[in-house]
């Protein structure tokens, strides 16, 4: 049947301006692109022990699929969730089927018609997509500008009928396009000064910040002052899933009324234990996590040995985004670093705004300093 008229005007409007998604296919690259920051994804150790767990605790043959909420709530789920509630030092966590869905759930359950959310312009379109779904009403602050954010929590404190409004202030601990943190101490400092409630997505940090790759908000010592914290396993865990980190209370309203929680079967038995194994090797992956903090620090200091800093977003993560304006001028240079053998994704507007066009570089634990100063010279060349 033909596609409608209207969504092939669509397809043909990204094809001219040189923005048009394909799927990538397979390639024997250098990564420089994935988010797998400690390459847990290729561990051979972690496949095979949360395997042998399975088989060991006879789980393949008890675990059910299903809604959590009817069949799919096998033993493993509590056994991880609290192993996971223990290793981020929270009160409770609630294990979501990707962070996309724990973001669309909590963002469209948890504030209510009265309330209003405050989230930094550059979240992920994961938060958007859910604050949009959301009965609250929502307004962006500017990047990472907290003087911008008091103005509307002053402004907002308050209904028109003088109801008190529940403020829920939204970031991220890394943003995935720039790779750029806020300052959380202030962020903490300012929240609890108009009672706020601070939800951060911490998807980026997990594996990266802090001594166990535990994040950034527990690396600070700020994760009691947060009210919910957003874990993506994806990334660093290198695994399916996502958790929500709060209280308990928060854990029982998530299970009673979040949509994307309730209604969607549950994560495979051979899922949460990789998710299980994964965070058992955090606890053991010291070496590694540290590996990938040099890295960060020579790719920071190759780039600007080469001269450059100028086109490069500041980031002390493992994101490090070089800002080559116009879609047909990235992506162009992004081919060339491809054909040399280099695996780094062009980032296209719309995703980020026009002018903002961007080769996105992510740094892993497993990058020797010879590839990273060898794709650094290359795109000195390329781009000088």
């Amino acid at each position: 049947m033909k596609l409608p008229e209207n969504l092939i005007l669509k397809l043909e409007a990204r094809k001219q301006n040189n923005s048009l998604r394909q799927l990538p296919s397979f390639n024997n690259l250098v990564d420089f692109s994935s988010n797998d920051y400690i390459g847990f994804s290729r561990s051979e150790a972690i496949f095979k022990q949360a395997h042998h767990y399975l088989v060991e605790n006879e789980i393949i043959q008890n675990g059910a699929t299903g809604s959590r909420l009817i069949s799919g709530n096998h033993y493993l789920y509590q056994i991880t969730e609290s192993l996971i509630a223990e290793f981020h030092e929270a009160e409770s966590a609630l294990i979501f089927n990707s962070g996309y869905d724990a973001n669309l759930g909590f963002f469209s359950a948890v504030p209510q018609r009265n309330d209003v959310i405050l989230y930094d312009e550059l979240s992920h379109a994961s938060i958007r997509d859910g604050i949009l779904m959301s009965n609250a009403k929502s307004y962006k602050f500017n990047h990472n500008d907290f003087e911008d954010l008091e103005r509307l929590i002053t402004k907002f404190q308050f209904s028109k009928t003088q109801i008190p409004t529940n403020i829920y202030v939204v970031t991220e601990t890394v943003f995935s396009m720039d790779g750029d943190s806020p300052n959380l101490e202030e962020l903490v400092q300012l929240t609890e000064k108009y009672n706020c409630y601070l939800v951060v997505d911490e998807a980026h940090t997990l594996g990266v910040f802090g001594e166990k790759g535990e994040g950034l908000a527990q690396y600070l010592n700020l994760h009691s002052k947060i009210f919910a914290r957003i874990m993506t396993f994806g990334k660093g865990l290198g695994c399916h899933g996502a958790v929500v980190l709060g209280s308990t209370k928060l854990k029982e309203y998530l299970v009673n009324f979040v949509r994307s929680f309730i209604y969607t079967t549950g994560l495979s038995p051979h899922s949460v234990s990789t998710i299980l194994v994964a965070y058992q090797h955090l606890e053991t992956e010291k070496v590694t996590i540290d590996q990938l903090r040099q890295n960060i620090v020579f790719f920071n200091q190759q780039r600007n040995l080469l001269g450059l800093k100028p086109i490069f977003v500041r980031s002390k993560s493992a994101i490090q985004s070089a800002i080559i304006p116009g879609n047909e001028n990235v992506k162009h240079i992004a081919q060339q670093l491809q054909d040399k053998g280099f695996d780094v994704k062009p980032i296209l507007s719309p995703t980020v705004p026009e002018g903002q066009e961007r080769l996105r570089f992510c740094i892993h634990s497993y990058n020797p300093e010879e590839e990273i100063n060898q794709v650094l010279e290359l795109l000195r060349d390329f781009v000088f």
